[in-house]
């Protein structure tokens, strides 16, 4: 019988692979690369972050299972804390927090592994990935060998990598980040945050504080998974917040929108306010099957009769209305497969 992707994402979406292979040991990994027989396969972690077509992919897919975290202390606050990719981000964060250790305590609550964390150089609340990344082990499909990339080498932009810019090319097996012996978290930048915890942007509360706001925050707001109910079946935020020009920036600061730069330095705007002044909202239903969250308009859920595609064309319409209406143009963020 052939195995779904559907039962491998949180979307509950998506067709038949033609191969499928659970990798749980780190010291198995090239058995994995001899049975895809030279075919490049799609890799999931968790699922929490795939909108996989109806009809399936036409190879080999890899779930990433291997489970693992290794500390080792580089200096006398300093640790290189060493974790296999499948394993859940959440435990690295709960790991860290339980071992005094700064650095990840913001990026509790997001759904996925850690290896699948460098791919979207995930963040939260100020903190991301590529903040506290030392090197990813990953193996190099185009050249058929192990490699080890550096922060640098992972080419870290907001929500990006090299590893999404060029799908497919590296399947990362382990990730190794620098944390901090601390018993204070990193200072609160968010707003919502900083009152969740009743303390002054700028403030350092406890690690363990710190990481429990995170968490109660993000299920306030829906943003954790499993949820129950009608939102369910997600994967989170469906658009990246977009970069908008000096004069976009202003007529949406006039309307009274948020707007603000990132890491890098480019202004950007909040996808979800867009969206809104297009008319969307939450519950809103927008394709057989396909509704806003009940909770909030920039997360997608997928109920009875949703399909891949119904959810593509509510993506695209979303998409539509804030370019006609803004000119500014929204960037899908959940991975597809690439074809193989």
């Amino acid at each position: 019988m052939s195995k779904l992707l559907a039962d491998h994402t949180t979307l509950r979406l998506g067709g038949p692979v033609d191969q499928w292979l659970t990798h749980t040991s780190p010291d198995a990994w090239q058995e994995v690369v001899r049975a895809v027989e030279g075919r490049r396969p799609f890799v999931l972690g968790s699922g929490s972050n795939t909108l996989a077509a109806d009809h399936g992919y036409p190879g080999p897919a890899v779930r990433m299972a291997t489970r693992g975290i290794a500390a080792r202390a580089v200096g006398d606050d300093r640790v290189e804390v060493t974790v296999q990719a499948g394993e859940p981000l959440v435990r690295l964060v709960a790991y860290a927090v339980a071992e005094g250790l700064s650095g990840v305590e913001y990026l509790g609550g997001i759904p996925g592994t850690t290896g699948a964390a460098p791919v979207q150089n995930a963040g939260a609340y100020g903190q991301q990935v590529a903040d506290r990344l030392v090197a990813v082990t990953a193996w190099d499909w185009q050249h058929g060998r192990t490699v080890r990339l550096n922060a640098a080498g992972c080419q870290f932009r907001y929500r990006s990598s090299v590893f999404k810019a060029q799908p497919g090319r590296w399947t990362i097996l382990s990730v190794t980040l620098h944390l901090v012996r601390s018993a204070r978290a990193a200072p609160v930048v968010y707003g919502h945050l900083a009152r969740s915890l009743d303390v002054p942007i700028g403030a350092r509360p406890p690690l363990a504080e710190a990481a429990a706001g995170v968490v109660a925050d993000r299920q306030a707001r829906g943003l954790t998974l499993p949820v129950r109910g009608p939102d369910m079946r997600q994967a989170g935020s469906v658009f990246l917040n977009p970069p908008v020009t000096e004069q976009q920036a202003e007529t949406v600061r006039a309307a009274g929108g948020p707007v603000y730069c990132d890491v890098d330095g480019v202004t950007r705007a909040s996808a979800g306010w867009l969206l809104e002044q297009c008319g969307h909202g939450p519950g809103r239903r927008l394709a057989p099957g396909v509704y806003c969250s009940t909770q909030r308009t920039l997360t997608l859920t997928a109920r009875d009769g949703a399909t891949a595609g119904g959810f593509t064309a509510a993506l695209r319409t979303m998409a539509a209305a804030v370019a006609k209406s803004t000119g500014v143009q929204l960037r899908p963020e959940p991975v597809r497969p690439a074809l193989a």
